[in-house]
């Protein structure tokens, strides 16, 4: 994506806020659809950033990520919900788990509509010479918007708490394993981190990174025009 500049930081910030707060939402909704009140009544049914900011996940790793010219995701503060209210809870975790990451899909799908209906009816050329606004905004952001729900979704869809994936995963996990999984999940997310920001740092290996281009940047050049 290039080198670190002003419009680069705010373009990111831009696009990475809606991106998180959205998923946040998704998960939120699903929850209070499917007859939990629990979410709703704790302020997450919010466009307000401030209900869904976790200090490490939403703030630190982006802008450390960012810092190391990494593709830029995290995580908000997960989304409080009671699978007791659900008339079928492993089904209920399920949907709940998959309404965060279908949001982010939905933007990027959103995202890469406008871009393309502004690729095709107005010349590219024309849009970037016409305002410096709009330079950024077609050439920085709408890429950014669409990209970073991209890695958000599937970030999220990794099987490690906190993430969504974890709930995903527990759907599939036959019944007579869960308490194990649940017991593993304790210690998944430090091993976590030191694969996402250690070990490209000091082994030069990123699997992380790896599974993003695989998913995620590939996905990207199918949808978006340029």
């Amino acid at each position: 994506m290039g080198d670190i500049s002003i419009p680069y930081i705010i373009c990111s910030i831009l696009a990475f806020v809606p991106a998180i707060v959205l998923h946040e939402m998704g998960h939120a909704f699903a929850a209070y659809k499917l007859g939990d009140p629990t979410a709703a009544s704790q302020g997450r049914l919010s466009f307000n950033p401030l209900k869904h900011i976790d200090p490490f996940g939403t703030v630190i790793m982006p802008l450390m990520l960012m810092a190391m010219n990494m593709p830029i995701f995290g995580y908000a503060k997960p989304v409080p919900y009671n699978p007791r209210y659900f008339e079928n809870p492993r089904k209920g975790d399920l949907i709940v788990g998959l309404a965060g990451p279908a949001a982010n899909l939905i933007q990027a799908l959103i995202g890469s509509l406008v871009a393309w209906a502004c690729y095709e009816f107005l010349p590219l050329s024309q849009l970037v010479n016409s305002s410096e606004i709009l330079a950024y905004v077609f050439l920085y952001f709408l890429p950014y918007y669409v990209l970073i729900n991209l890695f958000l979704m599937f970030f999220n869809l990794l099987p490690i708490p906190p993430l969504d994936g974890s709930s995903i995963f527990a759907f599939f996990c036959p019944v007579e394993h869960l308490d194990t999984y649940y017991k593993i999940q304790q210690y998944a997310l430090p091993i976590f981190l030191l694969a996402v920001i250690v070990v490209p740092e000091v082994l030069h290996v990123d699997p992380i990174g790896a599974y993003l281009n695989f998913t995620a940047y590939n996905l990207f050049g199918l949808v978006f025009p340029y």
